[in-house]
């Protein structure tokens, strides 16, 4: 049986039996887990294997936002504090080789506490650029201003990541920095032109390789005044796979996020239709899931094969990781003085 084109996450430390009755029937491509769902690492391994052995798919995908900074769902004491991006790009500014190197020590130790506890794909690292003036729900989780900021580091990033075994999510494809807007509350629309967006767009562009994106629910009125990227025909058909020229799995950012009106299960077909190959619902409300579900139809045809890529992608790398967390210690404790 195919798996639905959805990820879901689920309500708490484990599966109640409403969610593994639902997750056995519907069959989403993935799990999404967040705070709520991470308590000790044991738990967590018993959490991903139990909805491994639910769908019946051994690589079934299970998906975390790690990226460092703010926005981490292992967080301390039990898991390390990683660095925001900002602070990576403030070394990589004093110390360009430096910078790589701690963004690539980020991405192999993050990988690393995913692979160990069986999460398979990070959503990080953000391409978006860090625009003076703009919402800060970017802000501090941007690697720069300029593509030429942003790539070199989210490029080390991405390759620590694989070497842990982890696939990435670039976000917010096509760039999510100008808005003037948190799209968890509200949508934000961006009024600059299709030159100024050029730039946006630059590092997903530079980075379209890579194996999966997620959208931005941001209004970009040079190219739809009305729909936002996620629901977007003419922004995925133009901008994502044309202009930026990216061929990986893309999924929509949280259905459930209150910059989309309408009911989840509407959105998740609006979004599918518009181009998006995967609809992502993460608050964990089975009721909204069952809608999402509803919505989607199995995986079929080049979103099929762009998933199946994507569930290959990492290539795991033997490290000496005692030797990489005191490089990390070192270089996060100094970074004035490298």
């Amino acid at each position: 049986m195919a798996p639905k084109a959805f990820i879901c996450g689920c309500s708490g430390l484990e599966l109640t039996e409403p969610e593994r009755a639902f997750l056995r029937a519907e069959q989403p491509w993935g799990l999404i887990l967040f705070a709520r769902n991470c308590g000790e690492p044991d738990q967590i391994r018993r959490l991903v294997a139990s909805f491994r052995s639910i769908v019946g798919r051994a690589d079934a995908p299970v998906l975390i936002d790690q990226e460092g900074g703010r926005i981490q769902r292992l967080k301390p004491p039990r898991w390390t504090a990683y660095p925001a991006a900002a602070a990576i790009s403030e070394l990589a500014a004093a110390d360009p080789q430096a910078g790589r190197r701690m963004a690539w020590l980020c991405g192999r130790l993050i990988g690393e506490d995913l692979f160990e506890l069986g999460i398979t794909v990070d959503c990080a690292p953000v391409l978006d650029l860090r625009v003076a003036g703009a919402h800060d729900i970017v802000g501090d989780r941007s690697y720069g201003a300029s593509a030429d900021d942003i790539v070199p580091l989210a490029e080390s990033v991405v390759d620590g990541l694989s070497a842990a075994g982890v696939a990435p999510v670039v976000k917010h494809i096509p760039g999510h920095g100008r808005a003037l807007a948190d799209s968890h509350l509200e949508l934000p629309v961006v009024d600059a032109s299709a030159d100024t967006l050029a730039a946006d767009f630059e590092p997903f562009r530079r980075m379209n390789q890579l194996p999966m994106a997620m959208t931005a629910h941001v209004v970009y009125s040079a190219f739809d005044p009305q729909e936002p990227a996620t629901l977007s025909r003419r922004v995925i058909e133009e901008v994502i796979r044309g202009a930026i020229g990216f061929d990986g799995l893309v999924m929509t950012d949280d259905l459930s996020m209150r910059a989309l009106s309408g009911g989840v299960g509407e959105n998740a077909a609006r979004a599918l239709a518009a181009g998006c190959d995967i609809a992502l619902h993460c608050n964990g409300d089975l009721g909204e899931m069952a809608e999402v579900a509803a919505a989607c139809p199995p995986l079929a045809g080049k979103a099929a094969e762009r998933a199946a890529a994507a569930t290959a992608w990492a290539a795991r790398k033997a490290a000496d990781l005692a030797a990489a967390r005191r490089e990390l210690s070192a270089l996060s404790a100094r970074p004035e003085e490298v």
